[in-house]
């Protein structure tokens, strides 16, 4: 356990936990949490994954915060503007402070985008947040300016995914001093008191707080991330408030007069992707006799469109997801800043069409393959992998599964261990030009490009279509120019699209919550009904 006040924990525990009931109001000091995801690190530049990004959030803030529907709004910074084609100008808050007591400035804010390329083995760089970023001026402590690799419309959103750090607090952290809690001092609404990795996290109010303290002193924050036990949880009354509610049990909640859900359609898209990397043997690819096959068969567009053609969306999200989903084929749902019409609904499953394609790529008997996943990441994870894996074997590709907890899953498949596997992205901007460039865009460590381009997919045409995307400040060609990249992706089958996940959150009937399209759990997101 990480200690910051010892003998904190102890007395915590000594502590009588308010659950509340329909009367307590404002008089609740205690929350208690329990999140479906682990935070694998507290350091908030290590990994750009939600259940860090939401930690992050409790302990520090970012220039801009998205609102519950993904729009940017004044965080650290009370105002931003163009002073140019390719420079745009934040000012600071007046009077902001970090947890310590120390200002936070304009040379800060310097000092955190210099810091996030040097964070040593990020398995999820926030580069993809930065990269056009060519040179930054502290032109006094209160105001910075961004000049950027021609115009960028999108360094608003994007640095609203940024966490703030301190030069002088943060300047020699590793990221080991991050998790041991030595250097988890924030600016945000809460201050880190205790952490056991993987199990808990212990908050406390900051009092000084410069939009005004929350409404809880204290934040119990539980990972249960087995689905079963974190709805036992929630009905014996152990903690307050709980995500990734089991769809199983969504309707036995809704008719519990003690219960309240908070629901909210969300922006994450989860989807399997390939090894694109290799040209010789797949790792966990075979003949139909167990023997490595010479080359790989992912490699091939035909057996990538056989692959996609198989899956049934529809019959994921009713039978698997219980329709707490949206079977999609793109980033962004119908409504959304750019959606291709075209590409939506998505295609229906063709076992005759994939069997062709497959013949026609060489294998008309197919071949053998593990299908990776999480079992403790996504509702229903485990279930969808082994649905697509039955899918996949009707066509003749004999699919097993192996599926592990998301902190060993997440590892593996970020050193291109896997042939196939499934995994999500949730896009937190608005748009999804952010989620393109991280999980399709090329991997170039120094451009920050390709950071979860975990397949390592490649396509030049797909990056010079998207990078003119992330040069438009006119919204509507901007618009169409993503639309285009996302078409590209598509035909090359670069990845497979499932669905859009539902968030869905459960309370005790004395609380509130506001939900988020980014699936963030908060405890700045609960309050004691009125």
């Amino acid at each position: 356990m990480t200690s910051i006040a010892r003998g904190w924990i102890p007395a915590l525990l000594a502590i009588p936990l308010l659950v509340l009931g329909g009367a307590a109001g404002a008089s609740a000091q205690v929350l208690r949490m329990g999140v479906g995801a682990q935070v694998t690190s507290l350091d908030p530049h290590f990994h750009n994954i939600s259940p860090n990004n939401a930690f992050a959030s409790m302990v520090f803030d970012n220039l801009l915060e998205m609102d519950p529907n993904s729009r940017p709004i004044a965080a650290l910074a009370e105002s931003w503007r163009p002073v140019g084609e390719d420079v745009w100008e934040f000012r600071l808050r007046e009077g902001l402070r970090f947890q310590d007591g120390t200002p936070f400035t304009a040379d800060d804010v310097a000092f955190t985008l210099a810091r996030i390329p040097t964070v040593l083995n990020s398995p999820g760089s926030f580069q993809t947040y930065t990269q056009s970023i060519r040179s930054v001026e502290v032109v006094d402590a209160r105001t910075i300016r961004f000049r950027t690799n021609g115009p960028d419309a999108l360094l608003p959103p994007n640095l609203a995914q940024v966490p703030m750090l301190s030069r002088s607090i943060h300047g020699n952290a590793t990221t080991e001093d991050f998790n041991a809690g030595r250097a988890t001092i924030g600016t945000g609404p809460f201050r880190l008191v205790a952490s056991q990795p993987g199990s808990r996290v212990t908050l406390e109010r900051n009092d000084a707080y410069w939009a005004g303290p929350p409404a809880w002193q204290r934040v119990d924050y539980r990972m249960i991330t087995s689905p079963a036990a974190r709805t036992a949880a929630l009905l014996a009354g152990d903690v307050d408030i709980i995500d990734q509610v089991p769809t199983a049990d969504l309707e036995r909640i809704r008719r519990d007069p003690r219960l309240r859900l908070s629901e909210i359609d969300s922006l994450r898209l989860v989807y399997l992707h390939f090894d694109h990397m290799r040209t010789g043997p797949s790792p966990f690819i075979t003949d139909n006799d167990g023997r490595p096959l010479d080359r790989n068969p992912l490699k091939d567009l035909r057996v990538r469109q056989a692959l996609s053609l198989a899956v049934d969306r529809n019959a994921i999200v009713a039978r698997v997801m219980e329709g707490q989903a949206t079977a999609i084929n793109q980033f962004m749902p119908p409504g959304t800043f750019g959606h291709a019409p075209e590409l939506h609904p998505p295609p229906a499953p063709d076992i005759a069409a994939a069997r062709r394609l497959l013949a026609e790529a060489g294998f008309p008997d197919g071949f053998r393959l593990v299908l990776h996943g999480p079992n403790d990441r996504y509702p229903n994870d485990a279930r969808i992998t082994q649905a697509v894996a039955q899918m996949w074997t009707r066509i003749g590709i004999r699919t097993t599964v192996d599926v592990s907890p998301f902190a060993s899953f997440v590892g593996r498949a970020s050193r291109q261990e896997f042939s196939a596997f499934l995994v999500s992205w949730g896009s937190s901007t608005g748009e999804p030009s952010a989620g393109m460039r991280s999980v399709l865009a090329s991997f170039d460590r120094a451009l920050g490009t390709g950071s979860v381009n975990r397949g390592r997919y490649a396509n030049p045409a797909f990056d010079v279509q998207l990078g003119a995307a992330v040069r438009e400040l006119n919204d509507a060609r901007r618009e169409a120019l993503l639309q285009g990249a996302m078409r590209l992706a598509m035909a090359d089958a670069a990845i497979v699209p499932i669905h859009l996940q539902r968030n869905v959150w459960a309370m005790q009937a004395g609380f509130e919550h506001t939900p988020r399209t980014d699936e963030r759990t908060r405890p700045q997101d609960a309050r004691p009904m009125r």
